[in-house]
């Protein structure tokens, strides 16, 4: 017999003090560039925990071999797990189920038309059978201003960029 799954412990409510930034879980993942040197054309990442240790490798569309994991994918599966997790949270604060919805997330690795430089387009699509629509497109959007990815692509994040001694 298996343990259940046990939700975090999270709110929506104002729950915390102060104003500073306070973290709340932190994670460390390193990638090296593997045989090309390359982070993602034969780079290799793992967590701190080691829970997480897989070969990133570039799609057959931007050239590689597309045989293996691509931070797209890795974000995309982030950012559909966390907006599910906002959005789980809020359907249960107004007594509905949850259980039915799924999170597609579509990430393009796109030229940004300004500088030629690079930028990551994100698509969401929600499917909730069986609620009204209007409930779930009311929920999605305070979803949106609750997950911590989908205020990321709203309002940037902090980054903090060291080189190590």
């Amino acid at each position: 017999m298996t343990d259940p799954i046990r939700l975090p412990d999270l709110s929506t409510e104002k729950d915390f003090t102060g104003d500073k930034f306070a973290p709340l879980y932190t994670t460390t993942v390193t990638v090296d560039g593997g045989a090309a040197a390359h982070g993602r054309a034969s780079g290799r990442a793992r967590s701190s925990d080691g829970a997480l240790d897989l070969e990133l490798r570039m799609p057959a569309e931007l050239g590689g071999t597309g045989e293996g994991t691509n931070p797209e994918q890795l974000f995309a599966a982030g950012f559909a797990a966390c907006f599910h997790g906002a959005l789980s949270l809020l359907a249960r604060q107004e007594s509905l189920d949850p259980t039915a919805v799924t999170v597609l997330a579509t990430v393009a690795f796109v030229r940004d038309p300004g500088d030629g430089g690079y930028l990551l387009h994100v698509d969401l699509v929600v499917r909730w059978p069986g609620v009204p629509r209007t409930t779930a497109t009311s929920l999605m959007e305070r979803a949106d201003a609750l997950c911590p990815y989908a205020r990321m692509a709203w309002r940037g994040t902090p980054i903090t960029l060291t080189l190590a001694p």
